[in-house]
């Protein structure tokens, strides 16, 4: 499965930037319209290979592992190309031998005008749907139009391309094009969603792993005392919630979610919840239910600790009546299915656990994360609260 050569463009998967991502720091990547990708981690796929069965529910599904490698054309634009072996996904991304849709190669740019970004999303997302941000970061030179001249900041979500610009850059400064990588093949959890809002929330009252350095510790810690994750278990880091009022999406970063403070952090929930036009709160008590269910899980995990992993809050932000819009792509997604709500755990490369093939003597914990268990109980009773008016 890993080790195919990459002059082997029959089978080559052009990897994109995942375009729903609302945080974290590694690029996530689209392998096809069902399967995302993303670095290898020891760790992380030691937790997936001995993934406890109750939690299989609250986790995406591990695929697999693939081969990467970056290619580089004679302009200089960079590209990730992946190279499955047999029995891996089919892909709707796939490379023929005389190197594909140019136009699929947008993403991988070292410069993109904003035309070919807004095209790109356009066509990932149904609809005339764009997204809007709040993101402060220096990007200009990705949102130059073919004049050179400074496009509309607004006018998408940058945050999955801002993580892939640097992945990017990082990978073709450290190593030559012909390094094969491995990536984790995982389920895209929002692939049945037409109009996916994501509430992505970093758990637990500690987030550096046992292998941190001291400084990336204190680092950490701090990051812990001055934000919610200290006052509820749980802080804010990233977010897009769908606007049925403007067709845009409303977007967040992981700088706003670490000033909130714990009104601040209530109001943003809420805000996760609001269409623009009203607030969600028939999603309210399935959101709950599932966190609940959640939380059962989590207190029976002895020994695992969920260090910096994130919990994703996903729900349809296009809402669907039964027997109306029976066109669209996603029709078991409808109001009156329980699945329009879901809740996932992700990020597990600070995971440790006992039994772990990555580590094995971990630091020895007993019983189960308290500090995850906290932000759990914390998130629920202000989600109740949201449900009872207050």
């Amino acid at each position: 499965m890993v080790g195919q050569s990459p002059a082997e463009p029959r089978a080559a998967v052009l990897l994109q930037p995942f375009v729903h991502q609302v945080g974290g720091h590694t690029s996530m990547l689209t392998y096809d319209e069902h399967t995302i990708c993303k670095p290898l981690v020891s760790q992380e796929l030691s937790f997936y290979e001995s993934l406890p069965l109750a939690m299989r529910q609250f986790t995406p599904q591990y695929k697999g592992i693939v081969s990467v490698h970056l290619k580089k054309d004679s302009l200089g634009n960079l590209t990730l190309i992946a190279s499955p072996g047999l029995g891996q996904p089919d892909s709707c991304g796939r490379l023929d031998s005389a190197g594909g849709d140019p136009a699929v190669t947008l993403w991988h740019k070292c410069k993109w005008s904003h035309t070919q970004v807004t095209k790109t999303f356009k066509d990932s997302c149904p609809g005339k749907m764009l997204l809007r941000t709040d993101l402060q970061y220096h990007t200009d030179s990705l949102l130059e139009d073919a004049n050179g001249k400074q496009a509309e900041r607004k006018s998408y979500n940058p945050w999955g391309l801002h993580c892939h610009r640097q992945h990017l850059n990082r990978m073709s400064s450290k190593h030559n094009e012909n390094k094969l990588h491995q990536f984790l093949l995982l389920e895209n959890v929002v692939s049945k969603y037409s109009y996916p809002c994501i509430l992505d929330l970093k758990m637990g009252t500690r987030q550096h792993g046992d292998d941190a350095s001291e400084e990336k510790k204190a680092r950490h810690i701090k990051k812990c005392e001055q934000s919610t994750s200290a006052s509820l278990g749980v802080r804010i880091c990233g977010m897009q919630v769908y606007q049925a009022d403007t067709g845009h999406f409303l977007c967040k970063d992981k700088y706003y979610g670490r000033k909130l403070s714990p009104e601040g952090f209530q109001q943003t929930l809420r805000q996760f919840l609001c269409n623009g036009n009203q607030l969600r709160t028939d999603l309210l008590e399935p959101i709950i239910l599932r966190l609940k269910a959640l939380l059962a899980v989590i207190r029976k995990q002895s020994s695992y600790r969920f260090y910096s992993s994130s919990l994703l809050i996903i729900y349809d932000g296009q809402e669907h009546k039964e027997g109306v819009d029976q066109h669209l792509p996603f029709p078991k997604t409808h109001s009156t299915n329980p699945s329009r709500v879901d809740v996932r755990m992700i990020d597990f490369a600070h995971t440790t656990f006992k039994g772990s093939k990555s580590n094995p003597n971990p630091t020895p914990y007993d019983g189960p994360d308290h500090g995850y268990i906290f932000g759990l109980e914390n998130l629920i009773k202000i989600l109740q609260s949201l449900l009872e008016g207050k």
